[in-house]
């Protein structure tokens, strides 16, 4: 599935919901094997909870999904619409966060956007507060040729518009960084610095970032280091393969059992989604890919 493929099924969402460098990192120690045999099928045995992107997965139902999901270890699903999340709780399986309202392109970085991304988010804040879901992913837009400076300005006039809502409901809207150079060419928020400013601008407890480790890797590297220095922006994370989004194993040039390690030494409490694209069996994927970030 393509990145264009996760635009749409966001889109279908859309219409269903309407300084920390003196911290310490433990060494990774243990081995995959020892690991392994610390994972049950009823869960997780680290420090970090688990989820699952529905659109990477889409070909399995909802009701697959979510028994695999729960065999393995995994706690939640990311992105869903409300018809999604309904089902999943059914099936005893949580919704992480909200998919987005709005789109890639067409975001908080353009002052004519502003009413309808209010208008919506203010109805999916609510629907997810009545549900218990926790987040929603947003959207900075495409550049167009503005400057970063008025993205960041306008991003925090129309986000500041939406924050007595979230605050209200206890939902927080999380700005998804993406990478400009391979996947999205033109997006706004794709560094974290750019990110991060926005979220000093909108200066609330429900405005966070969703650092998604694969985009920022294409995008900048550097990302404990990163995700240290800016672990108080941050409230989602997401993992694929650099380069290709599929899985994360040694195929592929990052080493996330060291990533994970660091965000669980931070003390991180929310979710780490699995967001790659599956080129083998999708279910053992999934289940390496547990075994690799279970911290």
């Amino acid at each position: 599935m393509t990145d264009i493929s996760r635009r749409h099924v966001i889109g279908l969402g859309v219409a269903a919901a309407l300084g920390r460098d003196r911290l310490p990192v433990s060494e990774v120690g243990d081995t995959a094997l020892s690991h392994k045999s610390r994972v049950t099928s009823h869960g997780s045995s680290g420090r970090l909870k688990h989820s699952i992107a529905r659109w990477c997965f889409s070909r399995m139902s909802i009701d697959e999904l979510c028994g695999h999901a729960k065999s393995i270890g995994y706690t939640a699903l990311d992105l869903l619409n409300e018809a999604e999340w309904t089902a999943a709780r059914r099936l005893g399986v949580d919704c992480a966060i909200a998919a987005a309202f709005g789109s890639i392109p067409q975001g908080f970085n353009r002052l004519q956007n502003h009413d309808k991304l209010v208008a919506d988010g203010e109805r999916l804040i609510q629907a997810c507060a009545r549900d218990g879901i926790p987040a929603i992913v947003c959207f900075s837009g495409n550049r167009g040729g503005m400057s970063d400076g008025e993205g960041v300005a306008n991003c925090v006039t129309g986000l500041k518009r939406l924050m007595p809502a979230a605050e209200r409901h206890g939902v927080t809207l999380c700005m998804e960084m993406l990478n400009s150079k391979v996947d999205h060419r033109d997006y706004h928020a794709d560094r974290t610095a750019w990110a991060v400013e926005v979220a000093k601008g909108v200066s609330s407890p429900r405005f966070k970032l969703l650092y998604d480790i694969y985009h920022m890797q294409i995008m900048e590297g550097d990302v404990v280091r990163t995700i240290r220095d800016n672990f108080g922006h941050i409230a989602h994370f997401h993992t694929a393969g650099v380069p290709g989004r599929n899985e994360i194993d040694e195929t592929q040039e990052l080493n996330y059992r060291r990533i994970m390690t660091a965000i669980a030494d931070l003390g991180f409490s929310a979710y780490v989604a699995q967001e790659f694209i599956p080129r083998r069996e999708p279910v053992a994927s999934l289940r390496q890919a547990f075994e690799i970030c279970d911290v």
